[in-house]
């Protein structure tokens, strides 16, 4: 099997993006010595499950509002789905699907991040339905 080893955000503002992952999500980031301006993000202990990505600017036109996404769509785990989508609310992002279950496997909702980016944020509870 092949496992997902780096993600990579684009952002219209690379320095409001990390303010809006660093604040939510306690994520790091480090310029990295390139030609292009790119950060590096640790998401968490690399002794932990998980993985870390990279952070630059976009490139293309930003996303049309109600156009299908079509790129691959990351999943946070976090404790609290209730709280984490409220921290992202207050830190300039908007909720795209609201809290749901997911049978068996817990709670997730789907927000923007401040440059217009969709991700979940997903809370075990087995009990979920």
């Amino acid at each position: 099997m092949n496992r997902p080893i780096h993600f990579e955000i684009h952002a219209a503002n690379p320095e409001r993006a990390m303010a809006f992952y660093s604040g939510l999500l306690d994520w790091k980031f480090t310029k990295w010595d390139s030609p292009m301006p790119y950060w590096l993000i640790q998401t968490g202990d690399p002794n932990c499950r998980g993985i870390d990505g990279g952070l630059m600017g976009r490139m293309g036109p930003e996303r049309v509002e109600m156009q299908p996404t079509n790129s691959w769509l990351c999943t946070v785990d976090v404790v609290d789905v209730v709280t984490a989508v409220a921290k992202a609310v207050e830190l300039g992002g908007t909720v795209a699907v609201p809290k749901m279950p997911i049978t068996g496997v817990g709670w997730l909702a789907y927000v923007k991040d401040t440059e217009g980016n969709i991700f979940g944020l997903m809370e075990n509870d087995p009990a979920a339905k």
